[in-house]
């Protein structure tokens, strides 16, 4: 029995989201399976097996429902390159009307792909909002331009994102006449109207403009050489996008530059200084963070103390309600367990730069009283934007890591501290240590168990302060 010619759904455009959704529609309320559906855009070739024109379903009698997250990731999926893209996410419609639970289950190995499109979306939409540079063009009168002045920016998407992101820029430079060259579409818009023309190539953008020597002496004057980590600005910046930016330009000798300076501070004695300055500012700078809830309700961000030469750095959770209270880490009961343990290791507490790897304290109120809370995994990261100066500045020789939120914190890894004790781990600026936190030690109920603890608490620190001597 020969089976049934498959459906072929021709939609306006890569990115049109109304025509899937249409037909998505029709066709789930139809019963038509995902395997007898061919999807194609205006652009694509015709498939050479299915029949011909649109042949959809009526509309629906009755609304259809799906799970309240799935018209977000879906609309985002779709604006991505991959040609299956509108087949995966029918078939994920079709999946999750019988099991609504689905979109829960990230380890789905469709739900997977389908959000794994959506974040590449978003992220390509992220780059398209931050590395747009517009260059001014003088427009002549007799191409009917009311102005003399035209802004165009070139950029390549690498995704079906430039209708999603127009409205961002109408939104921004609402004031301005402006056009948006790429490779699929072009944009433009008059301060009035915003239009739609096809595709350009690099060589219809202009390539300068009087202002970007303003934009490169603002660029150059805000570079911080103390806060600079090349990895973590090339993954946030990649390269490929730096031919259109005119910054770009000085990016190489401005971290060259800030490496030589850095290498004449080390020469000539004087880092300690331009760190413990520079750990101020950061210090005064994180008392603003709101880059998660926790600042809510406290007293304000606990930062680090120590001096800024220091060669061994210790790393614990966050602080609690007596740091909070002191604006200092470590000065709460585990804070004086803690000082007990480095007087018996022979460690000046006032040689080592204490810290955590969560900034505010974390807590729910029972009566009137705040008690701790473990700070999850979102928090944890989003303090690692400080942390990570933190040892940037510093540069300790040893950090010693005080439980696992801490080993989170520094190596960006979950950890179990029993199985991970005295195996040194290799960081950027030296060797890493980890060991029990003394809140730890503090909860333990069995007396013997709490004094094992201990010991290897003292053990570790004895041993963090040789490491750091090494070197």
């Amino acid at each position: 029995m020969r089976a049934a010619p498959a459906r072929v759904v021709r939609l306006a455009a890569e990115d049109d989201w109304d025509g899937w959704r249409d037909a998505a529609r029709r066709l789930l309320a139809a019963r038509v399976a995902p395997d007898a559906i061919v999807w194609q855009a205006s652009e694509s070739a015709d498939d050479l097996f299915a029949a011909g024109g649109n042949d959809l379903p009526p509309e629906p009698q009755l609304e259809l429902r799906v799970p309240r997250a799935f018209p977000a990731l879906a609309k985002l999926a779709l604006l991505h390159k991959d040609p299956e893209r509108f087949a995966l996410i029918y078939r994920l419609l079709w999946q999750v009307t019988e099991h609504p639970g689905l979109l829960n289950d990230h380890a789905d190995p469709l739900v997977r792909r389908v959000e794994l499109m959506a974040k590449a979306v978003r992220r390509d939409i992220h780059k398209m909002h931050a590395f747009v540079r517009f260059r001014e063009v003088e427009v002549p009168v007799e191409e009917g331009a009311e102005g003399h002045t035209r802004f165009v920016a070139w950029f390549e998407p690498e995704h079906h994102i430039v209708r999603a992101t127009a409205g961002f820029f109408v939104r921004r430079f609402a004031q301005m006449a402006w056009s948006i060259l790429t490779p699929e579409l072009s944009v433009h818009w008059d301060g009035e109207v915003l239009t739609e023309s096809i595709g350009a190539d690099r060589s219809q953008a202009p390539s300068g403009d009087p202002l970007e020597d303003m934009w490169k002496a603002y660029y150059a004057a805000i570079f911080n050489p103390a806060r600079l980590k090349i990895g973590a600005m090339t993954k946030e910046m990649p390269r490929k996008y730096w031919k259109n930016l005119p910054e770009a330009q000085l990016i190489a000798p401005l971290i060259a530059g800030a490496q030589a300076r850095e290498a004449t501070m080390v020469a000539q004695h004087v880092a300690p200084d331009e760190r413990g300055i520079s750990l101020q500012g950061l210090a005064e700078e994180a008392q603003e963070c709101r880059r998660c809830p926790l600042w809510k309700g406290t007293n304000g961000c606990v930062f680090g103390e120590g001096p800024g030469d220091a060669k061994l750095m210790i790393v614990g959770e966050q602080p609690g309600d007596e740091e909070d209270k002191a604006h200092r880490p470590f000065v709460g009961p585990a804070g004086g367990v803690l000082d007990r343990a480095l007087t018996e290791a022979g460690v000046e507490r006032s040689t080592v730069y204490l810290t955590n790897a969560v900034k505010h304290f974390k807590f729910e109120m029972r009566g009137k009283r705040r008690i701790h809370q473990k700070p999850d995994t979102s928090e944890i990261e989003a303090c690692r934007w400080w942390l990570d100066q933190e040892i940037g500045l510093v540069r300790p020789r040893t950090v010693l890591m005080l439980g696992a939120t801490a080993v989170r914190g520094v190596t960006g890894k979950s950890a179990t501290i029993g199985k991970m004790r005295g195996s040194p781990l290799h960081l950027s600026h030296g060797d890493g240590l980890v060991t029990w936190h003394p809140s730890y030690i503090l909860r333990l109920p069995d007396k013997d168990a709490a004094d094992r603890a201990y010991d290897n608490l003292v053990e570790d620190l004895s041993l963090a302060l040789k490491k750091s001597r090494e070197h």
